[in-house]
């Protein structure tokens, strides 16, 4: 029989453990070492890094996934897994928009009910994997697609829920006592629970247990059942709460909230040292995880890196942890074979005390809570001096600025200004072309340009990228609003700050930017499309239409109009359906294909979003139906095979390399003093003088591209 007993076993062998490994059992160390790296690296290379209010913004930015990462701490050392975490907070959160708007529900209510729905669907995936003892990665699979179907069925993958009152936001967007901010006290709260409940209590030390041999746990008599159902509703339980923290803060409700942050948790806790085999694992431990991958995002976007550099870094991080936690240790490993004693002891305590290893070689001394402790107190103490400072400096800007207007942001000689500029999604070739006008705005400006936002249509990635510009103290920031509810708060915060800030292509609520850079008027864009379609139809006949996500706002305005047109001019044309793509192709293709199967009079398509309308006329294509034509808003280089060979009839647009080109002249003009309230044109290079209205600046009038004139252009 082997009697070696590991060396982080508990009794008289943790005497003789060097005070690192009695600190940091699981070489959480290199983790600490990574972090300090992290910071050196981007104090260097991202603007305003360390200070007190980046340091508030990465640890508001931790909240949702350390709930859920803390949740699988003690899920994986059981050596299982809950990939079902992000649904359950998409199923969540539009439990909580339902009940509080459709159901009325007063919303404490709501929340409760939110909650039970996460522990119950926890409860589920507790009852296949502890009573049925089915696998839990195939379990928690299923759940997976589960929880996201049920929340997409019960909104028709289209339905936000917005509009929730400030009480409730305040909990993701306020501050106590104008300092810290309520979410913190719930992470901190969560902190606690599962470090006492993993490392000060006989069920933490039984689920060790059971990550080391189920079997064995069994045979010494744990309840095995009934520790693995109470961490799976327990995951349940903080994935329903991470989901009514993210409503909070981004003040909507949607099916895919949540999206991805299952794997990120993961990451998180494996990151921290928890093994994937269970059986070993800390809090601390994870708690470190998550703030090394939070600094190492935060710090690429202030140092204006882009953000899928994010993955790519966090997987070498990942790797390289675990690495130095290998070589750590089959480095003590080799030192225990140069202390025979040591171990002489280590077995004889082991034989006395009549525990099996590991009961103890997985318990955590006081020290290692304190360290946790201190790390949430610090990190709260940080919120608050970040938040003071911040009310100072709002309160100084108010005094200064009797009229209630943000203060302008000013610009030294010894830089560059920076306009940041966002597009919905960046993979869009509708944006990219846009991207290209923006560049050489900025190159005959001589100012510096920061261009990110997310790779898809994710209302919460641009309240992210909002918040580090904020941080980094750019001059002024255009945004391509996703979701308009959902942006508006940051966009004003924003403003309080003294950056100057631009709406571009869909708009944000009005008092939460200065001006609107418009493509055309909302009702010429309307209008135009519903002329468009009664001249291909000959005044009669069933069209419908593909937008990108029904919560766009500018999509919406332009359907208002179509509306508004075919009940003021044309009776005859009928619109049957509007399908959301959520801009992509492949989607729209889908949806197109739907549409002429559920209604086969449907003579027209209008996609008024870029991708869609290719994606679109290649299901028209394929179907064989020469008697349905596409239009609707896109890039001439992506409809010109289908233009040629008669499947779309014609698009209608904007020239989108000069609305890059003018929102950045814009931004330059907002920030210099030359563009304010009243002006009635402004002038942008090579574009001359622009009519301005109001708070919007107008590019012009839309363009009708068709067989005869597209090959004319090239973008």
């Amino acid at each position: 029989m082997n009697t070696t007993v590991p060396q982080s076993a508990i009794g008289a062998p943790q005497s003789f453990a060097p005070w690192r490994e009695r600190l940091f059992p699981q070489y959480e160390w290199t983790l600490l070492l990574v972090i300090l790296l992290e910071c050196a690296v981007f104090s260097f290379t991202g603007s305003n890094f360390l200070t007190l209010a980046n340091a508030f913004e990465v640890t508001r930015l931790s909240v949702e996934i350390g709930l859920l990462a803390l949740a699988l701490t003690p899920v994986i050392i059981t050596s299982g897994i809950d990939l079902s975490v992000g649904s359950m907070m998409g199923l969540a959160a539009v439990v909580l928009g339902g009940l509080w708007r459709d159901a009325h529900c007063p919303l404490p209510l709501a929340v409760g009910l939110t909650l039970l729905v996460g522990a119950a669907g926890g409860g589920l995936n507790a009852f296949l994997i502890a009573r049925l003892k089915l696998p839990p990665l195939i379990v928690t699979l299923g759940t997976y697609s589960l929880f996201r179907g049920i929340a997409e069925g019960l909104t028709r993958g289209i339905e936000n829920y917005f509009g929730f009152p400030p009480q409730f936001l305040f909990l993701g967007q306020g501050y106590l006592g104008g300092v810290v901010p309520p979410q913190l006290f719930l992470l901190l709260a969560a902190g606690l629970g599962y470090g006492l409940l993993l490392h000060r209590t006989a069920i933490g030390r039984s689920l060790y247990a059971i990550g080391l041999s189920a079997e064995g746990a069994r045979y010494a008599g744990i309840p095995v059942g009934k520790r693995l159902g109470l961490v799976y509703v327990l995951a349940g339980l903080a994935s329903s709460l991470a989901a009514v923290v993210y409503v909070a803060h981004l003040g909507q409700a949607k099916s895919d909230a949540g999206t991805g942050y299952e794997l990120m948790a993961i990451t998180a806790v494996v990151l921290g040292g928890t093994s994937i085999f269970g059986g070993r694992g800390t809090v601390p431990g994870t708690v470190l995880g998550l703030f090394a991958i939070v600094i190492l995002q935060n710090g690429l976007r202030l140092s204006a890196q882009p953000a899928e550099l994010a993955g790519i870094l966090t997987g070498v991080l990942l790797i390289a942890t675990i690495s130095l936690d290998r070589f750590a240790a089959w480095r003590g490993r080799f030192q225990d074979v140069q202390r025979p004693v040591r171990l002489l002891m280590v077995r004889a305590s082991s034989n006395l005390t009549g525990y099996c290893t590991f009961s103890k070689e997985n318990e955590v001394k006081n020290s290692q809570v304190a360290v946790l402790s201190a790390v949430i107190l610090v990190a709260a103490l940080i919120v608050a001096g970040s938040n003071w400072l911040l009310v100072r400096s709002l309160q100084q800007q108010l005094i200064g600025n009797s009229n209630g207007d943000p203060a302008p942001a000013t610009t030294t000689s010894r830089r560059k200004p920076v306009v940041a500029m966002m597009p919905k999604a960046k993979g869009d070739p509708y944006f990219i072309s846009c991207r290209q006008g923006a560049e050489e705005a900025a190159r005959e400006l001589g100012v510096e340009l920061l261009w990110d936002g997310p790779t898809d249509l994710d209302p919460a990635k641009q309240n992210e990228v909002v918040e580090a510009w904020i941080t980094r103290g750019v001059d002024t920031i255009a945004v391509s609003v996703e979701n308009q509810a959902a942006i508006s708060t940051v966009l004003r915060k924003a403003r309080q700050r003294g950056i100057r800030v631009l709406t571009w292509d869909a708009d944000a609520e009005r008092d939460a930017r200065d001006f609107l850079i418009n493509q055309a008027t909302p009702q010429g864009i309307g209008y135009t499309l519903t002329d468009e379609a009664a001249r291909i139809l000959n005044n009669k006949g069933e069209f419908a239409i593909i937008t990108a996500s029904l919560s766009a706002a500018n999509q919406n305005e332009w359907i208002k109009h179509i509306k508004a047109r075919l009940a003021e001019k044309y009776p005859g044309l009928k619109l049957v359906a509007i399908q959301p793509s959520d801009g992509d192709r492949d989607r729209a293709f889908a949806e197109t294909q739907t549409v002429l199967k559920v209604y086969p009079n449907v003579k027209l398509i209008m996609a008024i979003a870029a991708p869609a309308v290719p994606g679109a006329a290649e299901a028209v294509k394929q179907s064989g139906r020469s008697d349905v034509k596409v239009t609707g808003l896109s890039l001439p280089n992506m409809c010109k095979p289908y233009v040629h060979a008669g499947v779309i009839e014609s698009i209608v647009l904007w020239n989108t390399i000069d609305l890059g080109y003018l929102t950045v002249y814009a931004a330059h003009a907002l920030n210099t003093g030359e563009l304010k309230r009243g002006d009635r044109e402004l002038r942008a290079g090579r574009l001359g003088r622009i009519e301005v209205q109001d708070d919007e600046v107008r590019l012009g009038a839309p363009f009708i591209f068709n067989k005869s004139n597209i090959d004319r252009f090239d973008f």
